[in-house]
Parts: C-alpha cells; structure tokens; sequence
C-alpha cells in the first residue's frame, strides 16, 4: 500500500483507491485506477476546490446583501453536499465556514426583515402623501376651483399610485385598501363636482345665448330709425354685458352680428353729426372771432369798464348758438378764463371800497398821524438833548408808523 505524500487530507492506495481524511479517520472517496496517484489525488482534491468555491460564492452573496431566505436554502444545499461528498480536502474548516454561514442567516434575516420593516413604512407614508393631496384638491371650494388644471393634478396622482403600486414593497392588504378607498374618494369627488360644475356652467351659456339672440333681434329692429336708435341700442348694449358669456364657439360670432346692428344705427348718427358739425362749422367762426375780441379783457384793471364788455360779448355769444361738438369744450374754456378774470377784478375793487372796512382804514390813519406827529416830536427833542439812545428807538419807531400809513394808502 501507498501514500501521496504532501497532503494532509488524503492518500492514494496501491489499488488506486482514494481516500480523505476526516475528523481523524480515513475515508474512501472513489478510485482513479487510469492515472498515477498524484493525478487521482488531484482529481479529488479538484472536486473539493469546486465546494470550497461554491462556499466562497455563497460567502460573497451574503456580503452584498443576498435575501436571507435564499442564503438559508443555499446553506442547507451546501451541508447536504458535504456529508459523504467525493472529494479530498479541509472538509473540518469548510464545514465551520458553512456553518458560519448558518449562523450569518438569522442575523441576516433579523437585518432584512427590519429594513423591509423601514421600507414598508416608508412606501405607507408616501402612499399616504398622495392620498392627502388627493384629499386636499377635493376639498377645495367647488366655485372656485380651476378644473383644467385641478384634473391635470388628479391625474398625475393616479399615475404616482400606479408607480409606487408596481415599483414599491407590496403593502399589506389592510392599509393598502384603506388608503385605496380614501383616494377613490378624493377623486371621486371631484369628478362628481366637475360635472356638477360644468352641466351649470353649460346652462347658463344656453340662458346667455338665448338672451343675446333676442337682445341681437331687438338691435337689428332698430336699424329703421337710424341715428334715432343709438340710444335706446347704448340701453341694449348694457343688457347685454350683464347677460354673461354664451361659451367660447358662441360668444364672438353673437357679438360680431349684435356689433353690426349696432354700426349700422352709428353710421346713420355720424352722418347726421357730419352734416350738423358743417353746419355748425360757421358758429365756431363767429365764436372764436368774438374770443379773439374779448382776450384782451384778460389784461383788464377797469372792473366797469370789463364788465360792460363781458357782457356785451356774452350776449352776442348767446346769439350764435351751438358750435361742433368736439369744439365745444375748447372755446367753452377760453370764454370762462375771460369771465374768471373780470369777476376777480371786481372783487378786488369791492374789497378796496367796502365802506366798512374804509372806515377802520380812516380811523386807522389818523391814529397813525398822530402817532407820527408825536415820535417826531419825540425824535427832535432827543436830537437837541443829544441823548443818542431816545433819538434811535424814536427814528426806527417813526420809521414803522410811517411803513404802516403807506400801506393803508395803497
């Protein structure tokens, strides 16, 4: 009997038989009878590298983070293999290593199972987040909601759902229908609300375009009275901005034939302004000749004088009659500039003559003269005593009463 030499694990036989050691006793593996005894003992220890890579795989798997129950089954094939396995090698340290692994599974599993824990949570609250927006759009004021925009948004949170349905951790059934009904809800009813919505807003553009169809039938009946029925058309056009919009296909062409019936009846009004204004274009002459005449009033100082003349030229005004209308306001102004200006004069004088106050100006005066009459007497005696100090209060209080009389005067 022979023994390959440099292999703690096994040894080959004379007859080609191959065995392992393991936990101290020998065990035969299979023979080689074709082949030296180095090439048998390779041929084993060949079979038991293959294990030891399907350990070290395994081992790698577990690092990057490989399920655990997937790990657990890989582990129990792996010491399924071991036991009675054909193959020459370290069967003690490779068996500790699977066995490692058995023990890495629980750890493994507890980790996993509290991320998908973290995970799950996770995945509820951002179910959560959309069925609030869901909810929040829904309870918005009816009235005031923008649907284009309202349903753009409900329907990117239906797509969100989807999404996170199909790409997102299976939430239990539960929670997972409890949120569904909320959202179902939210949209629910909103759709209610928009039709609500829109089957009014779709009756009042009928009551509008049934309204504006009368409104356009009693404007083209005006259309006989020509420039007469401008009027009574403006009292149309008022009922018809309060009759509302009759929707987006009908609100321009109800305007443009209601806005026809309108410009035939103007048409017929700006020829008679045409023909009136040239009729009138005459007075506007005569007008502005007698302006040209009373402009020079406005240098007046002669209140009587301006006043004989203002009104003079305000009775020939009288006398001429109307002017074109869009002159109207110019020559209007002028005139009132002339008559502000003779009316100022006038109160000016009356102020100056006003026989009160002519009288407190008299008394005034002569209280003033006599205060004068005094200082001055006062100034001389201080001149001839040479008393300096009585000669300047007495010239500088002589000064003022006499600033005081001039004023009067004026």
């Amino acid at each position: 009997m022979s023994e390959l030499t440099g292999s703690p694990f096994g040894r080959v036989d004379d007859d080609g038989t191959v065995y392992v050691i393991e936990n101290g006793a020998e065990r035969a593996v299979g023979q080689y009878p074709d082949g030296s005894p180095e090439e048998a003992l390779a041929y084993f220890t060949r079979k038991f590298a293959d294990l030891e890579g399907q350990v070290a795989l395994l081992e790698q798997r577990v690092r990057n983070g490989a399920p655990a129950d997937a790990v657990a089954r890989s582990v129990a094939h792996l010491q399924e293999q071991l036991v009675g396995a054909n193959a020459v090698g370290d069967f003690a340290s490779l068996k500790e290593r699977v066995a490692a692994l058995g023990g890495t599974v629980s750890e493994l599993t507890e980790l996993q199972q509290e991320a998908s824990r973290a995970q799950l949570q996770e995945a509820i609250a951002e179910r959560e987040a959309i069925v609030v927006e869901a909810e929040q759009l829904a309870a918005q004021d009816p009235a005031s909601i923008q649907w284009k925009q309202t349903q753009v948004a409900i329907e990117a949170l239906f797509a969100r759902w989807q999404a996170h349905q199909q790409t997102g951790p299976k939430l239990p059934k539960g929670e997972a229908n409890a949120l569904w009904k909320r959202f179902r809800q939210a949209r629910s009813t909103l759709d209610t609300e928009r039709r609500a919505f829109f089957a009014k807003l779709d009756a009042a553009h009928r009551e509008a375009r049934e309204a504006k169809n009368e409104l356009i039938a009693r404007a083209e009946a005006l259309a006989p009275k020509g420039a007469d029925g401008v009027g009574e058309y403006r009292r149309l056009l008022d009922e018809w901005k309060a009759a509302g919009r009759a929707g987006r296909k009908h609100d321009d062409a109800l305007w443009n034939r209601f806005k026809a019936a309108g410009d035939v009846l103007f048409q017929a009004k700006n020829e008679v302004d045409a023909a009136e204004n040239e009729e009138l274009s005459g007075n506007l002459e005569r007008k502005e000749q007698l302006l040209t005449e009373a402009e020079p009033l406005l240098r007046a100082q002669d209140h009587r004088d301006a006043r004989a003349k203002l009104t003079d030229i305000q009775r020939r005004w009288d006398e001429i009659g109307h002017v074109p209308r869009d002159r109207f306001r110019q020559v209007e102004d002028r005139l009132r500039k002339i008559e502000q200006h003779v009316r100022t004069i006038e109160e000016e004088h009356w102020a100056r003559s006003n026989p009160a106050k002519q009288a407190r100006n008299e008394g005034l005066q002569s209280q003033l003269s006599e205060a004068i009459a005094k200082l001055e007497a006062e100034r001389d005696a201080a001149a001839a005593s040479g008393n300096a100090k009585r000669l300047k209060e007495a010239e500088e209080a002589l000064e003022a009463r006499k600033t005081w009389l001039g004023a009067l005067g004026n």
